[in-house]
């Protein structure tokens, strides 16, 4: 098992008990609870509220083991796993599940000056570039336009979308509470969408919503407005030049660059493995891919590929999880068919859209709390599920004081 995000904790779980022994391999010895990173990064939530070690996950499991280390390359035909310190590992049979990394589209100046919100590091990273920004507009005024910073979201899906409404709340709480200098009416969030909608994998009620929810907690929403470059004091807009204290990037993900991209088999847009029905790889059926690394088809009537979505990385885990079980014991394998649990992405407090499957939009606070539930049942660990259910409890009763401290090397994040 090659990754420890929803796709490969998903087939690991299914794997428990079963006739087999399990190598989980990942180069960090967390799990990441990626939608909840832009919580981090707008200094609601700690990292360690968001992250759990892999091995306390499965460490009651008797047939489940975790190796620390890097998957350098796949050898399909000897059936070995290559590590980056040298190591390696045979396997009988191999899950592909090493996710995505930020998608920047060849757009200059984009992946040496942006800030990325894909992995726990981003998220710190980030965290640090804000608040820092924030303590520099407040001694030093006279470094940015207007006297207050401006920071550019790139990306309409719904990262940049919680991600811009998470950094209007804490600026606000950033003046209220925190008593920084700086002019609520001046600094700026921009959110830059290249397409004709935000949220573009929902509905066009969902959408409009969106979209006018942020104009009402000022947020500057612009959309078919592509990014042409960035750079370090800024971004370019076709003919037009905009300064910026932090371009944040979500403006999607690519395979491009992963071990999944590296595999010697057929690949998709983006870099996404092209899959047989059953998740495995043409002439290899004992390999398979899922998650974000795959084209994972919808199913036998629908070969379009799944959105990169968690519900589809759980899924597609959990079946190949399930096709294992059935080879070992003789039995043909079944092809993959995603069951559609619908679209959520939150705007702000009291702000959500929850777009299932069939029915009407949930939004407002019903959406808000139909979000909040849906996460908390999702994230991993009953530690952190307390800590975040307090923690959010608390903010929607006031904005205390949270954990906006500067952390690690912030001097050289500026």
């Amino acid at each position: 098992m090659i990754g420890a995000g929803f796709a490969g904790l998903s087939a690991v779980r299914h794997l428990r008990g079963q006739p087999v022994e399990v190598t989980i391999v990942d180069h960090h010895n967390f799990h990441t609870f990626q939608p909840l990173l832009y919580q981090v990064a707008t200094a609601g939530l700690d990292p360690a509220d968001v992250a759990y070690p892999v091995r306390t996950i499965f460490g009651r499991e008797a047939n489940v083991v975790f190796r620390h280390g890097r998957a350098e390359s796949v050898d399909m035909e000897t059936r070995r796993v290559v590590l980056a310190d040298g190591g390696s590992l045979d396997y009988d049979r191999l899950v592909v599940a090493t996710g995505a990394t930020t998608g920047f589209f060849a757009v200059p100046g984009a992946a040496r000056y942006s800030l990325p919100l894909y992995t726990l590091a981003d998220a710190r990273r980030l965290r640090n570039h804000i608040l820092g920004c924030l303590e520099a507009a407040d001694a030093r005024p006279e470094d940015f336009d207007d006297g207050a910073p401006t920071f550019v979201v790139v990306g309409g899906g719904a990262t940049g979308v919680e991600m811009s409404g998470a950094l209007v709340e804490l600026l606000d709480v950033a003046v209220r509470r925190d008593r920084l200098r700086i002019d609520p009416h001046r600094s700026r969030v921009i959110l830059l969408e290249a397409g004709d909608r935000l949220l573009s994998g929902f509905k066009q009620e969902a959408s409009r919503y969106a979209a006018q929810t942020l104009l009402a907690r000022r947020v500057d929403v612009r959309l078919r407005t592509p990014v042409a470059e960035v750079s370090k004091d800024g971004v370019r807009l076709g003919d037009q030049w905009m300064k910026a204290a932090a371009v944040i990037w979500a403006g999607g993900v690519t395979v491009d660059g992963t071990l999944a991209a590296s595999l010697p088999i057929a690949h998709g847009r983006g870099g996404r493995v092209t899959l047989e029905p059953d998740l495995t790889v043409t002439g290899h059926p004992e390999v398979f891919v899922v998650g974000d690394a795959a084209a994972v088809p919808w199913g036998p009537s629908r070969p379009e590929a799944c959105p990169q979505v968690a519900q589809v990385a759980i899924q597609s885990g959990a079946h190949a999880a399930r096709q294992i079980v059935r080879q070992i014991a003789g039995q043909r394998t079944s092809p993959f068919a995603y069951h559609d649990k619908g679209l959520m992405a939150t705007i702000g407090r009291h702000a959500a859209v929850a777009q299932l499957r069939r029915g009407p939009i949930w939004r407002g606070t019903i959406g808000w709390l139909a979000w909040l539930g849906l996460h908390l049942v999702y994230l991993v660990g009953f530690r952190n599920r307390a800590v975040v259910l307090i923690n959010w409890w608390w903010r929607y009763l006031d904005w205390p004081s949270g954990p906006r401290l500067i952390v690690a090397d912030v001097e050289a994040d500026l």
